[in-house]
């Protein structure tokens, strides 16, 4: 590994220092090996850490790879994805990356569009292309599934619980209220065995019933633990699935902005805002840049 290592704490999903979800970030990464970077993900032990390497692909302007604590690789464009493009206006590459072509990054083995807009004396807001939805299978043991999450079977709202992906397939969980999300203990001794059975990744707590009820649709709890999250404060991988159900569901009308709140259990609070046109996702949001340093081998 290379004697010194040059790392970047970004908040994600943030209006300000110490709010939203925090991502470590290595810039410049093709010198470590995969091992290497399982390690230093480790070591930082965020929810993920996202390292910036050169293309493989055609017409992409950077490969991003990130890694949860426990060594596993995350495939989705959230948080990991959209605090790197922060980083990367904040540390003035966009203008040269881009060269005219426009802005495409490179996250398991796809290339997805991404648009910064930046207003001056204000921080930059990122919006990035998902997957198109992919609606899984449903989880139909509701009193199953709320001794997974600490919960009695009253706490969930009677309709199914189901895996939707857009990048990455999670269990979208909708409670009946937003006491009931912020009562739930999960317990992953319960919820891993749970989620294989039905080809989630994690499990979203969510219901209709927001802190800001004039300017969000959903507030939301993540948890991982398979992948080494015990939970998670904002969640773009989940979050856009959860806008796609809503829009299919009809509970909110296609060619839709939605805000999704997610991160007060935690004391981070975040609002994570999700389009859906059809098949078309995308989920953007502001943060910024909140510590550097180096991490000497």
């Amino acid at each position: 590994m290379p004697s010194r290592v040059p790392f970047y704490f970004v908040d994600v999903f943030a209006t300000g220092p110490l709010t939203g979800n925090p991502l470590s970030l290595v810039p410049d990464a093709d010198g470590l090996d995969e091992a290497q970077m399982r390690a230093i993900a480790r070591e930082f032990n965020q929810s993920e850490t996202t390292f910036l390497l050169r293309p493989s692909l055609p017409e992409a302007t950077v490969r991003l790879r990130s890694f949860t604590p426990a060594g596993a690789e995350v495939g989705g464009a959230g948080h990991n994805a959209l605090g790197a493009w922060l980083w990367l206006e904040a540390a003035g590459r966009l203008a040269a990356a881009a060269a005219g072509r426009g802005l495409r990054q490179e996250i398991a083995g796809q290339v997805l569009p991404v648009e910064v807009a930046c207003e001056a004396g204000r921080p930059a807001v990122v919006w990035m292309d998902q997957s198109p939805p992919y609606f899984g299978d449903v989880a139909g043991d509701r009193a199953r599934l709320a001794a997974c999450l600490g919960l009695g079977e009253r706490d969930l709202l009677e309709e199914d619980a189901q895996v939707v992906s857009t990048g990455a397939g999670h269990l979208l969980v909708p409670a009946g209220n937003r006491g009931a999300v912020d009562r739930a203990a999960a317990d992953p001794a319960r919820l891993v065995p749970a989620l294989r059975e039905v080809g989630a990744e994690g499990c979203y707590l969510y219901s209709p019933d927001p802190v800001d009820a004039a300017g969000a649709v959903a507030y939301a709890r993540f948890f991982n633990p398979a992948m080494g999250i015990t939970e998670d404060p904002a969640t773009g991988t989940a979050a856009g699935p959860l806008a796609a159900r809503l829009v299919a569901t009809g509970r909110v009308p296609d060619e839709s902005m939605v805000v999704i709140e997610q991160g007060y259990a935690l004391g981070r609070p975040s609002r994570i805002a999700v389009s859906v046109f059809g098949q078309r996702v995308r989920i953007g949001g502001s943060g910024l840049v909140v510590a550097e340093g180096t991490l000497t081998a």
